[in-house]
């Protein structure tokens, strides 16, 4: 069925208060860029709800998109009637038809903002319920108190709008409200995760991806942009910044033992994400580190790598189980293209037993070795930074299994 208009509710945003006018206007601007390319649509944020007028765009389409967009409850596509009581009725018929294909119980709403119409809101509901009854006599029946279908009306100067669906959205808070914050990406299945927890609870996120070719592929790096993508359709765009870390890796290997290797790496990365955080205005750090999954993340492994800042560093997957990841990166649809066999520089150089309890002033120690200002300094001085939307491709599937046979 083809709508008219949609009402978005905004459910955790009502809680806001004083802010309440911010996580709205944040919410409009959001939805306005995820249906970018839907020129005749129009966007009214208001202080309960949010209409969206389809002016004749796909609906279908349109809630695709509204789906993914943080910061929306629910959501109802609506008919639009003239404010005539027949109409009313043929439109309702019409819902009811497509809607309900077995035995349903249904209640009338009607909300009643045109008080120039003549009929009242206790008598709409009496009438055009009556009216559904005898339409349909062996389809419905009313409950007032748990009905499968609650038909919603609501009577406005610009004509009656009619509702029988309450689709689910997004939930949580508008991508922005909650600040921007640096998201340390790999190539694995927990980081894309972990971003997208981040973002549903409104932060802004920066993909800071760390390459070292020729030990990492094109591949590998094209498959976290590509992840980036997939992540970037609940924000409409994501800035993506390439580190080059093959110095820093190759001077770690040379200079410190094997068993702190992992350990000086990633503080080294740890520091490289602190000082984009600094350069680009950032108020934390995002991972994807589950407490105890692999060697670096052990509480002891945290406390050696969490060292090197004072800015928070923060783990929105730190206490889920594997499968959990699992579940959720195969519902936000990252998790075929986060098994894609590229290794990224995590992997490339991981010892074989890396310390799972290193010693903090060993790390230091190890870490003296370094010259560790020109090494981040070379690295910031080559960074990349990509704009990347929802929809953009970065690896040719066909062609990277083809190549992985060769």
């Amino acid at each position: 069925m083809q709508y008219d208009e949609i009402m978005v509710r905004y459910g955790e945003l009502s809680t806001k208060g004083r802010n309440q006018k911010n996580f709205i206007d944040r919410l409009g601007a959001n939805v306005t860029k995820a249906l970018h390319g839907f020129d005749q649509v129009k966007i009214h944020p208001q202080r309960d709800r949010m209409h969206i007028d389809l002016n004749g765009a796909d609906s279908d389409q349109v809630m695709d998109r509204l789906k993914q967009v943080f910061g929306i409850q629910t959501f109802s596509p609506s008919l639009r009637v003239d404010s005539d009581f027949e109409a009313v009725k043929k439109a309702a018929a019409k819902m009811i038809r497509e809607q309900v294909k077995k035995p349903a119980t249904f209640k009338i709403s009607t909300r009643h903002a045109d008080h120039g119409f003549p009929m009242g809101t206790f008598e709409m509901n009496r009438e055009l319920g009556a009216y559904l009854l005898k339409e349909f006599p062996n389809l419905l029946t009313v409950d007032v108190h748990h009905p499968d279908i609650d038909l919603m009306v609501e009577i406005r100067k610009s004509g009656i709008y009619l509702t029988s669906e309450k689709i689910k959205g997004a939930g949580g808070l508008p991508v922005g409200t909650a600040g921007k914050g640096m998201m340390m990406l790999s190539g694995g299945i927990d980081s894309p995760v972990a971003a997208y927890l981040a973002m549903k609870r409104g932060v802004s996120l920066e993909m800071v991806h760390f390459y070292s070719p020729p030990y990492t592929s094109e591949q590998a790096l094209a498959k976290s942009k590509e992840l980036t993508s997939k992540l970037a359709k609940y924000c409409g765009s994501i800035k993506f910044i390439q580190v080059p870390f093959t110095e820093i890796q190759e001077t770690v290997k040379e200079k410190v033992p094997e068993g702190y290797l992992m350990t000086v790496q990633r503080r080294l990365m740890l520091r490289l994400a602190a000082a984009l955080a600094m350069k680009r205005h950032g108020l934390a750090i995002f991972n994807g580190e589950s407490l105890g999954q692999v060697a670096s993340q052990t509480m002891e492994s945290m406390v050696a790598i969490n060292d090197v800042t004072t800015w928070p560093v923060l783990r929105p997957v730190l206490s889920f189980d594997k499968t959990e990841i699992i579940k959720i990166a195969e519902e936000i649809d990252t998790y075929e293209l986060s098994i894609l066999p590229y290794e990224d520089c995590c992997t490339v150089f991981t010892p074989p037993s890396p310390k799972t309890k290193p010693n903090l002033k060993r790390a230091r120690s190890y870490e003296a070795r370094l010259d560790v200002e020109g090494l981040m300094q070379r690295a910031l001085d080559n960074i990349k930074i990509t704009e990347i939307h929802a929809g953009d491709e970065f690896l040719n599937q066909n062609q990277d299994v083809f190549a992985e046979l060769l």
